[in-house]
């Protein structure tokens, strides 16, 4: 497989034929690496619909300015009126709690909270049933743990699924990597048996590519549409995917979304210093490492 698109993704997804190996948990294929998000933004979601599989970053540090917790409602028909649903949190290491540590402090509060309000904003549109099948999902998770990565991890897998993704998630956790914020994420894509990493405009700033090159595992930029006139993707960076699925459903959705972009052209800047290709292929993003970068 070599993806050439600045916006990579198979061709078809829930209406796809024949099964594709990359998407069934097969070892192989682009990786995108990216911290639990609460109801993501269009911006995150799309980066992890293009990529075959989902390193779940849950062990780096919390950010309380970051979105595990929390996500930023859009009104359906004034997108630019925007309210944060932001779950409470209770961090038992102080400022150093991991993600995967992190917990609700009151998640019956929190239920109670998140289900209202997102009926509230998105309850009127032709697509709720399947906006509140994501949120039922949620829901229940709520109702049995309190750990906010396995929340937010649901609400993006649920989110994922409904747009008939059929890729893999892994969690960093439980692969071995050392600590060095690029190193870390090249490390992980080598022991996932990824053949691409994806990385995001955020994501791009700070990469150092040349641990990347030493596993020979090109480092592919992912960049979302670029239309001011279009709201799905001018507010794609801000508020949360609910807004896009309740506005125009999950086939638009997913067709938006498998809309291919031109390949971008040239190399990755310093990219190849290791053992890996010179040259790599395009397309998406890749979230950060310690603290998120989107």
């Amino acid at each position: 497989m070599t993806p050439t698109s600045a916006f990579y993704r198979p061709d078809s997804t829930a209406a796809s034929s024949a099964p594709d190996p990359l998407r069934t948990g097969a070892r192989n294929g682009v990786c995108a690496i990216h911290q639990p998000n609460l109801f993501p933004r269009l911006s995150t979601l799309a980066k992890l619909y293009a990529a075959d599989r989902w390193i779940v970053l849950d062990n780096v540090q919390f950010a309380r300015r970051d979105y595990q917790h929390r996500t930023r409602l859009a009104a359906l028909d004034a997108p630019d009126r925007q309210q944060w649903l932001t779950l409470p949190v209770n961090l038992p290491q102080g400022r150093p709690t991991l993600i995967s540590q992190a917990l609700l402090a009151e998640p019956s509060r929190s239920r109670r909270t998140a289900e209202p309000l997102i009926r509230q904003y998105y309850g009127r549109s032709r697509h709720w049933p399947v906006v509140r099948t994501v949120l039922d999902t949620v829901l229940a998770r709520l109702a049995d743990t309190d750990s906010v990565a396995d929340i937010a991890e649901t609400s993006t897998r649920v989110l994922l699924d409904s747009l008939g993704w059929r890729g893999e998630v892994l969690y960093g956790s439980t692969f071995p990597a050392r600590p060095g914020r690029s190193a870390r994420l090249a490390d992980l894509a080598l022991a996932t048996g990824s053949t691409h990493y994806l990385c995001g405009s955020g994501g791009m700033r700070y990469l150092d590519p040349e641990p990347f090159g030493a596993h020979g595992i090109p480092v592919l930029p992912f960049r979302t549409p670029v239309d001011d006139g279009d709201p799905l993707w001018r507010l794609a960076r801000r508020v949360s995917s609910l807004w896009a699925l309740s506005s125009i459903g999950p086939q638009a959705l997913a067709a938006r979304m498998n809309v291919g972009r031109q390949a971008r052209s040239g190399p990755i800047p310093g990219y190849g210093k290791g053992r890996g290709p010179k040259t790599p292929p395009e397309t998406t993003e890749t979230p950060a490492h310690g603290q998120t970068r989107q």
